[in-house]
């Protein structure tokens, strides 16, 4: 199951005919975006145009994966806004960075994942690949963890146990999951 983020990006990259890692080109994205990349001393989104700061090609991915968000999804200029909404901003474009770069979709079709896969699959940087398999990571064992907490297709032990866990604690203390299960 897909986070709404996770849709996006892939509806996002379906849209403009981006299918796997080898179409992950910048310029070709952000021609397709209708959107201008250009140089300075420090990044930003003014309108159409994503600016930022030279840097390797693995650095530059990775802040125009952090610019585009700003790009699609937010609106206004940072120097006007409270800073608790610029931080919730910056907080957004940067987790957004790690499913525009690294998308879940193109990660489904690889095996045996590492992080080193990740480095030179998708042109990011070691902490980025490290941080990104375990969103990834995790994103699967909670999958795996709710299939495996369906009514129904829990073993009878198990119902048992929850059973005297309800009658020790009180059902008022139980989560809604195990509630769900009994």
């Amino acid at each position: 199951m897909n986070t709404h983020l996770e849709d996006y990006i892939y509806e996002l990259y379906k849209s403009i005919g981006v299918k796997s890692p080898l179409d992950l080109d910048m310029n070709l994205i952000a021609k397709k975006l209708g959107v201008e990349i250009t140089y300075k001393r420090r990044a930003f989104r003014l309108n159409n145009e994503i600016v930022m700061m030279k840097g390797t090609q693995i650095e530059e991915w990775m802040m125009f994966g952090h610019e585009v968000c700003h790009f699609l999804r937010h609106s206004g200029l940072q120097l006007n806004m409270h800073d608790l909404f610029r931080k919730l901003q910056e907080y957004q474009a940067e987790y957004f960075a790690y499913h525009f770069c690294v998308p879940t979709f193109m990660l489904d079709e690889l095996s045996d994942i590492t992080i080193h896969l990740i480095m030179n699959t998708f042109n990011v940087n070691y902490e980025f690949a490290l941080r990104r398999l375990d969103m990834y990571q995790h994103k699967l064992y909670r999958s795996k963890r709710r299939k495996s907490l369906q009514p129904g297709k829990v073993y009878d032990s198990t119902i048992e146990i929850l059973n005297k866990l309800k009658n020790q604690v009180g059902e008022e203390r139980l989560s809604h999951e195990i509630k769900r299960l009994l």
